[in-house]
């Protein structure tokens, strides 16, 4: 346990077995964080050491940030010293649970995140099998998993976090204990994942078990989470690294956008058949959102986008009618959601400043059930939930099956 969680000695396990970290340093006064992170390089995930949930981590975009955080979030000693890691932009996240009995290794399964590395994985949207992830790069994290159970020597659940960049694999994070996740993966895949890893601990082998094997489903499972933001009005519904969820759902189908548009409906999300989309978009993702804003256009939805975004869609040749920011003037965005003009929002903000600025539009779509995606992969997932639906139709299948 103290190797998975003690930075330094992580950091030296992970160099013997030849795997990659992201970039990252540890810090025990708010000087030593200045420098270090100018050698690590921004944007930076920061957070305390031995924290669960996520408690008090951060993403900080520049040395201002930064300042602020070990200020007013953190108290700073040798003894509690901050982590800095380099955050990954435009990273998958993806999810391992698996069972070690200090001899062989059963993977459970690996769960893709639907949002992109940077939301806590507790209220990331998942997929399992993972959606778009190639079968080498799955292969190759099947066997990191593998290697770190047993140089760790692990014996019963464990959880590992994994970030693709570019290709690239990179370890996150160990847990070697059951995660929040071994449930859903549990009914995923039909195998008591909690009554394995609790046995192996007792002294029995997964060979014994007859547990060797991992179970590769057929169909897609899609986690989902359930937040509370509609019982705290002051709250905002931006997603981050610290964790706002407070339980989850399971959706599952053949496809992995049917499976996606159950769990939203789990969670109380009716996702629109017709109507107008408003695309508010950061600089950074409108290449992103171009095929988005088309798949939309062609499956019969009304564009509209505030100054910027609307700009961009009509110099690529898309239709898209401007609205006003909630600074600009009325009726604003929050207006037309609040009087049901809008049926869904995209809306990604960037950096502290938009994500005050932004609020407001968040807050008038969770109050009046209007669906609200604040990340480019999180869109992507809606547009083929919504594709899914008109093609194939709600059907339901039970969970023995």
């Amino acid at each position: 346990i103290d190797i998975a969680e003690d930075r330094e000695r992580f950091q030296k396990l992970v160099q013997e077995l030849g795997l990659r970290q992201p970039a990252n340093a540890t810090a025990r006064t708010e000087d030593e964080a200045l420098r270090l992170a100018r050698e690590v390089g921004f944007p930076l995930v920061v957070r305390p050491s031995y924290v669960l949930g996520g408690r008090a981590m951060e993403i900080v975009f520049n040395e201002d940030d930064l300042r602020t955080y070990m200020t007013d979030a953190v108290r700073v000693s040798n003894e509690s010293p901050v982590l800095l890691d380099r955050f990954l932009d435009d990273a998958v996240e993806v999810d391992v649970d698996a069972v070690c009995d200090g001899k062989q290794v059963l993977i459970g399964g690996l769960m893709e995140h639907v949002e992109q590395a940077g939301v806590h994985s507790g209220d990331s949207g998942c997929s399992l099998p993972p959606n778009s992830l190639s079968q080498s790069l799955q292969d190759e994290l099947r066997e990191q998993t593998r290697r770190l159970a047993l140089a760790l020597n692990v014996v019963g659940l464990m959880n590992i976090q994994f970030a693709i960049q570019n290709g690239v694999v990179f370890v996150l994070e160990v847990n070697p204990r059951a995660s929040r996740t071994a449930p859903f993966v549990s009914k995923a895949i039909g195998l008591p994942l909690a009554k394995i890893g609790a046995r192996v601990m007792t002294g029995r082998s997964l060979e014994a078990l007859g547990a060797t094997r991992e179970r590769r489903p057929g169909y897609f499972s899609v986690k989902e989470a359930v937040f509370p933001f509609v019982k705290f009005p002051e709250a905002d519904p931006m997603l981050g690294p610290e964790m706002k969820s407070t339980g989850e759902v399971m959706g599952g189908a053949d496809s992995f956008g049917m499976a996606f548009a159950k769990a939203m409906l789990g969670v109380g999300q009716r996702l629109p058949d017709s109507g107008a989309v408003c695309i508010s978009v950061n600089h950074e993702d409108k290449e992103s959102v171009l095929p988005i804003a088309r798949e939309l256009a062609a499956l019969g939805f009304r564009l509209i986008g505030t100054r910027g975004t609307a700009a961009f869609l009509r110099a690529h040749g898309l239709d898209a009618d401007v609205v006003f920011k909630v600074n600009e003037g009325r009726p604003s965005l929050a207006d037309e959601i609040v009087n049901r003009r809008i049926v869904m929002v995209i809306n990604t903000p960037l950096g502290r400043e938009s994500f005050f600025d932004d609020k407001a539009v968040r807050r008038a779509a969770m109050m009046n059930a209007v669906p609200c995606i604040t990340t480019i992969t999180g869109a992507a997932a809606a547009v083929e939930a919504i594709r899914a639906l008109r093609q194939e139709g709600l059907s339901v299948r039970s969970l023995q099956d």
